[in-house]
């Protein structure tokens, strides 16, 4: 009898250790298959900000005149591979030092240097690799917003000396700050995908280049403003509806996880505030022109994008609505502003960046749901002044040594001419 109970009891052992290990395997493999599916979220969202660089390029080619499409595209073609290959040298270590948490600087050394494996507990759920790929198709972003604000007048040079020094430091630096663990962020500043890290940095430095160049030859004369119309609307609708799809990339990667229910509601938050900020954009600009402007409301669908970028997974579906029809109202107000302050802008960069970039900013104060500490408008107002001052006065010096140098802008007669030939000796149309 008491062999027999010990023989059962070593059955029993046996048996429960065969289900641990069946059980304990179920588990590795279910956090395997989570694993791949959030990398690959990620790898595939860093695709759909890739595809935001060609809705750019068309965006800007269709609202410059013909003679400029070339240098658009050009410009847009080396911002992508200088932003890869500056973020692969210096600026990926800047922006993620992993060290100096609070601080307002940190460097962890040149080139990409990926732990053992490349895993560590700060990517639990995406690799090195992804991390890195997904993050340096931001990083040309906010360069790829200048282009289109100092289009038609820049020397291309001068233009491409900007942003390699741009991207390598200065977008890096202020990324640090909130994304990298850095003072913003241990003060509690909020910016969810980039309204201010990425587009209003983008922005303050088109305000920047766009005041040292002046405006283009024309645009503003003593029986007043001289409207200069892009050459091909569709390519600037292509553009905007490329830049819509790449932000469900933008945003929903940025939830950094495939988890169902925030990824979702980004989607969601995301597309609304786009719907509203047509909207708003249409309503107040026939009011204000009394004609139905297209170009008002693809820059409006982007004012709506920029603002829900620093919320879109902590506002409800209502308040993104809101967020993105006040950014659409602002597109009309802020165009007519800076053409009245004779800051020319041929693509209207500077009001869906920098000003939605602010709004979007500020209202993680007004609408996002979050612990007290957390995006209250005090830290949000700091961020935003911080960022600005630094990007701002930084790209004013740069612009400003290059002006006394080597010149930033192309004299009246290449003006005239068109950059395609005087900077390419070839014309985007035969």
């Amino acid at each position: 009898m008491e062999e027999l109970q010990i023989n059962t009891t070593e059955e029993l052992l046996v048996k429960t250790a065969e289900a641990l290990k069946i059980a304990q395997e179920a588990q590795a493999a279910v956090e395997q298959s989570l694993f791949t599916t959030n990398n690959l979220w990620i790898l595939i969202a860093a695709a759909m900000v890739f595809i935001m660089h060609l809705g750019f390029s068309v965006l800007e080619a269709g609202f410059v005149r013909k003679k400029n499409v070339v240098n658009i595209l050009f410009k847009n073609s080396m911002i992508i591979a200088i932003g890869l290959l500056t973020y692969w040298f210096v600026g990926f270590n800047l922006m993620y030092p992993g060290t100096n948490a609070g601080g307002f600087f940190g460097f962890s050394g040149f080139l990409l240097n990926p732990p053992e494996g490349g895993m560590t507990a700060a990517y639990a759920d995406y690799t090195y690799w992804s991390d890195f790929i997904f993050q340096a198709m931001f990083a040309a972003t906010g360069a790829t917003i200048v282009s289109g604000a100092v289009a038609g007048r820049i020397k291309l040079n001068a233009f491409l000396i900007f942003a390699t020094i741009f991207v390598a430091f200065i977008y890096p630096i202020t990324g640090f700050w909130k994304w990298g663990a850095g003072w913003l962020d241990a003060l509690g500043f909020y910016d969810f995908a980039g309204s201010t890290i990425v587009h209003s940095v983008g922005g303050w430095a088109a305000l920047a280049g766009i005041i040292l160049l002046g405006p283009r030859t024309g645009k503003y004369t003593e029986k007043g403003i001289k409207p200069i119309p892009g050459h091909s609307m569709p390519l600037a609708a292509l553009g905007v509806f490329l830049l819509w799809f790449g932000w469900f990339g933008f945003n929903g990667g940025s939830v950094l996880s495939a988890n169902p229910e925030l990824v979702s509601l980004v989607f969601t938050t995301t597309s609304l505030a786009a719907a509203a900020g047509a909207i708003g954009s249409f309503i107040v600009s026939y009011a204000m022109f009394k004609t139905h402007d297209l170009s008002m409301v693809l820059n409006g669908i982007l004012g709506g994008l920029v603002g829900i970028t620093a919320s879109a997974d902590s506002v409800s579906v209502n308040s993104a609505i809101i967020i993105g029809l006040i950014a659409g109202v602002l597109i009309p107000l802020s165009v007519s502003f800076f053409d009245k302050m004779k800051l020319d802008d041929p693509v209207g960069a500077t009001s869906v960046h920098l000003v939605c970039g602010i709004w979007g900013t500020l209202a993680v104060a007004l609408f996002g749901n979050f612990d007290e500490g957390v995006g209250e408008l005090t830290d949000q107002l700091i961020g935003i002044v911080a960022c600005g001052s630094f990007v701002f006065i930084l790209s004013f010096i740069l612009f400003y040594i290059l002006k006394l140098t080597i010149g930033i802008r192309v004299s009246a007669d290449e003006e005239i001419k068109g950059l395609d030939i005087a900077e390419h000796k070839i014309s985007a149309y035969s």
